[in-house]
């Protein structure tokens, strides 16, 4: 709740901003650090993925399901930058604030009590990656960016977020897993996830809000 404005609306910073608007041809590392960056400052997608991992045991399943969402937000990231495909971004963002609300409404067997129904996990996954893959391309689109190099640059910006996002997993791996060792991760699952859920609801609240007054 204290965190200010512009850190919810997960924009651009200032040193970042000068270099998009100044870049000329293939810049590979600064692509790659700006993508790390992204994916590192970027709670809402830090926030998706502690849901999607937070009850997976298994290292086999946690490949499986990072995979999915590195799929999905990979595709539209280039696609929506490349193709120009518009989108607003607040609306994106919103949805991206609703899929920490779904996966944390999925973790405390929500779908099952209330509907006897359970979504089919791995395809949520895939299809949320790639309402996050537009939220990144809404980020880039923010700026004219020269066509000269475009592919690389966005290559290496893709391949930077695929970096920040493992560097980002090792930490929440070895705490979730040094976690579950202990007796309270049970007593207080059900406290995180609900907490998951409520930093969705305002992630959401606060786009909507944005795009109704912009």
């Amino acid at each position: 709740m204290a965190l200010s404005l512009d850190a919810f609306a997960h924009g651009v910073d200032d040193s970042t901003r000068a270099f998009l608007e100044r870049n000329t041809g293939v810049q590979i590392v600064p692509f790659l650090y700006i993508g790390a960056k992204h994916m590192i400052t970027g709670y809402d997608h830090l926030l998706f993925l502690v849901g999607v991992i937070f009850f997976l045991y298994k290292s086999r399943d946690v490949l499986l399901y990072v995979s999915m969402f590195t799929l999905g937000h990979s595709v539209t990231l280039l696609l929506g930058v490349l193709s120009d495909i518009q989108v607003n971004a607040y609306l994106i963002d919103a949805i991206i604030g609703l899929s920490v609300v779904y996966k944390g409404f999925d973790n405390l067997g929500g779908f099952k009590r209330c509907f006897n129904w359970q979504p089919n996990t791995k395809l949520a996954v895939l299809i949320f990656g790639l309402f996050h893959g537009f939220g990144l391309a809404t980020k880039l689109q923010e700026f004219q960016l020269p066509e000269d190099g475009l592919i690389i640059n966005l290559l290496a910006f893709n391949l930077g977020v695929e970096l920040g996002q493992f560097a980002a997993l090792v930490f929440v791996l070895i705490a979730i897993n040094a976690w579950r060792k202990l007796p309270s991760f049970q007593r207080f699952a059900t406290l995180t996830n609900t907490l998951l859920m409520s930093g969705g609801l305002m992630l959401m609240g606060y786009q909507l809000t944005g795009f109704a007054i912009n």
